[in-house]
């Protein structure tokens, strides 16, 4: 008898010419490495989210959660807001604290990352490549400390990912654990309460599935109950969004209209749905689409490169954010290093040394992004507001309180302000806590699905650029605050119901 051995890394040889399928054994996982990329990243981002201001996303997820929970909200689930008011309830005004969970999500997709590689085969140099390049993609670090959904979606979506990575490396071999397909479910009902675009990712999963297979897994009885429970976990914003008439679908026209502002349009979309995944990233995304697509050692994985390039090609069409694909990044990263890795053991290249200034470069890069989110965020505050300082919301909320108690105050029992922008009334309402103001209203987008002003209220401090949008229902608008752009007014003199006005102001 011929000694057992592996062959390929999934058959065993009992007797000559006699083969069974076994499950493949995994190298080790390459821990210290691996954590120590991971932690130095989420203590950078740690640190730098100590710093600064809110972002104009952060805040609203912050003043949503804390001073208007809710199952659902018109943009997003309510996950990341139920998250900012958790973090504000352990330690309030700690930029640090607040900002914690989204350092600690963008260090653990790096380990996730290391992981999926490793379910490809990879060792522990191939599992600490994929992990350095998971670390210096250039979105992940620009956004890695601001709390906003976009800054867990490369975690939850690389989670959801890898029990399906591992039940397809399974039933390539014949031992598939389908309860895998259980904790896939659990886990999109998870991401269901973070962002709606899951729900694109599944159907692109779908279509590869039934194009390229393994269509096997469509008849598993175990893929149909985790559906139910991802829908069971995500029913309460999916309710809330049913109840509201599914305002989440018309954002999709926002978003195409924002596109030529925030990405130069479809072109640059198209581009940087690739190249935000870094300078090694980027060459390693590429790479691992091409060796998922044409190599039989990765054809049971075939599907998930179909569905990361049927996914480009819808956000590209439908004008999405350039950043809609990074949660699809670690998989072709992982094929990648794997494929490199094969080529080392066949035979080792005696160029490895050309590979040192493309990580140093990717090191920098990262680095100079994770300081660049707050000069951004600054830049961007300044530009929207006219207002250069560190705490712009802080410096916001002051004003408005001057002019709201500059009023009588029996007249101050029937104010309230009203933000032009969800990010000036979120901005508002954080900035309560500091200086006093009434009950904070905005008829744009989120806001305008939350309380309207009752009709007892007949006097508005508003903060907007102008106020000509009220002047139809208020007979007498003036400044109440100095300042060019956005700044303070004061309208009395109401003619009409808020029942009249709101539905008429209300716009995403």
């Amino acid at each position: 008898m011929a000694h057992p051995k592996f062959l390929g890394g999934s058959m065993l040889i009992d007797e000559p010419g006699t083969r069974r399928r076994t499950q493949r054994t995994l190298h080790p996982l390459a821990k210290w490495p691996v954590l120590g990329i991971a932690g130095v990243l989420t203590l950078a981002h740690a640190i730098a989210g100590a710093f600064g201001d809110y972002w104009i996303d952060e805040v609203y997820m912050l003043a949503a959660g804390k001073y208007h929970p809710n199952w659902g909200y018109v943009d997003q689930p309510p996950l990341t807001p139920v998250i900012a008011a958790a973090m504000d309830f352990i330690a309030p005004d700690s930029m640090f604290v607040l900002r914690l969970p989204a350092a600690l999500a963008t260090g653990g997709a790096v380990v996730l990352i290391a992981l999926l590689a490793r379910e490809l085969g990879a060792d522990r140099r191939a599992q600490t490549i994929a992990a350095f390049a998971g670390a210096t993609g250039l979105w992940s670090n620009l956004i890695g400390h601001w709390l906003a959904p976009y800054t867990f979606e490369p975690l939850l979506w690389t989670a959801l990912l890898l029990p399906l990575v591992r039940w397809l490396r399974q039933h390539a071999q014949g031992v598939a654990d389908d309860r895998l397909l259980l904790v896939f479910g659990a886990l999109l009902g998870i991401n269901l309460q973070l962002k709606f675009q899951v729900v694109i990712l599944c159907a692109a999963l779908l279509i590869s599935a039934l194009a390229v297979g393994p269509r096997a897994v469509l008849t598993r009885p175990m893929l149909w109950a985790g559906a139910g429970i991802a829908l069971l976990i995500g029913s309460p914003a999916l309710i809330w969004q049913a109840l509201n008439g599914w305002p989440q679908l018309a954002m999709s026209s926002i978003v195409a209209q924002e596109s030529p502002m925030l990405s130069g349009g479809r072109g640059g979309t198209a581009v940087q749905l690739v190249v935000y995944a870094g300078v090694l990233g980027t060459a390693l995304v590429l790479a691992g689409l091409w060796l998922l697509l044409s190599r039989s050692w990765l054809r049971p994985y075939r599907m998930l490169a179909v569905t990361a390039i049927l996914l480009w090609v819808f956000f590209v069409v439908t004008a999405g954010r350039p950043y809609y694909l990074i949660g699809m990044y670690g998989l072709p990263i992982a094929a990648a290093t794997v494929g490199l890795q094969r080529r080392r053991e066949a035979k080792p290249p005696g160029w490895g040394w050309a590979a040192w200034p493309v990580y140093a470069i990717s090191l920098v890069t990262a680095g100079m992004l994770i300081y660049a989110g707050g000069s951004i965020n600054r830049e961007f505050s300044a530009a929207i507001t006219r207002i250069d300082s560190d705490r712009v919301s802080d410096r916001i909320a002051q004003d408005v309180s001057g002019a709201y108690l500059s009023l009588p105050a029996e007249q101050r029992t029937r104010t309230a302000v009203i933000g032009e922008s969800y990010v000036s009334a979120a901005m508002l309402d954080v900035g309560s806590e500091h200086h006093p103001l009434p009950e904070v209203f905005s008829p744009h987008r989120g806001y305008g699905y939350f309380d309207a002003p009752s009709d007892e209220i007949d006097t508005i401090v508003y903060y907007g650029r102008d106020a000509e949008e009220l002047r139809p229902y208020f007979t007498d608008i003036r400044p109440a605050t100095p300042g060019e752009g956005l700044k303070g007014w004061i309208a009395t003199g109401k003619t009409q119901p808020w029942s009249t006005i709101w539905p008429a102001l209300r716009s995403l």
